[in-house]
């Protein structure tokens, strides 16, 4: 099953309009979207390390334009997205980045953007509180750039290698990684 879907994305990953894609995923990402240019980049990456760096300031700068994109929502229509941070489970999200903007500002944008945390929560955040545009870019183009050269030059690296023992390993990694969400899961229930 994994290695279905391990191939299948590597396909994706050499399709000729790719980085289009990259560049939506990327942009959508910033401000709405909840899945992560990650999941693109890495195997782009990948599939064409001598490109890695152009990949990894392609998905940069998209995703610091959809960052600008969540700034404005914030700023014109928090209003309507309101009901959809609270249906969705992004709230406790919400409050917490208001907090953290409180006491951080420029650094809780560099962190949102570098870790796993749903940055697109914090780009809206950034708008609701109207922090000044100019850091907001800056901490948006550190905290990004630093998060996707990281995963491109470590795909980079790893090349033709690191595929071929991907592609030898990616059911085990898949299951296994489904048994450690699920166990988590399991724990965090009791």
């Amino acid at each position: 099953m994994f290695k279905t879907l391990y191939l299948r994305c590597m396909g994706w990953a050499r399709h000729p309009r790719a980085e289009w894609y990259l560049s939506g995923l990327s942009f959508a990402e910033s401000s709405f979207f909840p899945i992560p240019p990650d999941v693109m980049l890495a195997p782009m990456a990948l599939a064409k390390p001598s490109r890695a760096w152009r990949f990894a300031a392609l998905t940069t700068f998209a995703s610091v334009i959809g960052g600008l994109a969540g700034y404005a929502i914030g700023v014109f229509a928090f209003d309507m997205v309101e009901p959809i941070l609270r249906d969705h489970g992004y709230w406790d999200h919400y409050l917490r980045s208001r907090d953290w903007f409180d006491e951080w500002g420029f650094w809780a944008i560099l962190l949102a953007g570098f870790s796993p945390i749903p940055y697109k929560v914090f780009t809206i955040t950034a708008g609701v509180i109207s922090m000044a545009l100019l850091p907001f870019v800056v901490a948006s183009f550190l905290g990004r750039g630093g998060r996707f050269f990281l995963v491109a030059g470590l795909m980079a690296w790893g090349g033709a290698e690191l595929e071929a023992k991907l592609h030898r390993w990616i059911d085990v990694l898949g299951w296994t990684t489904v048994a450690l969400v699920v166990a988590l899961y399991l724990y965090l229930k009791q």
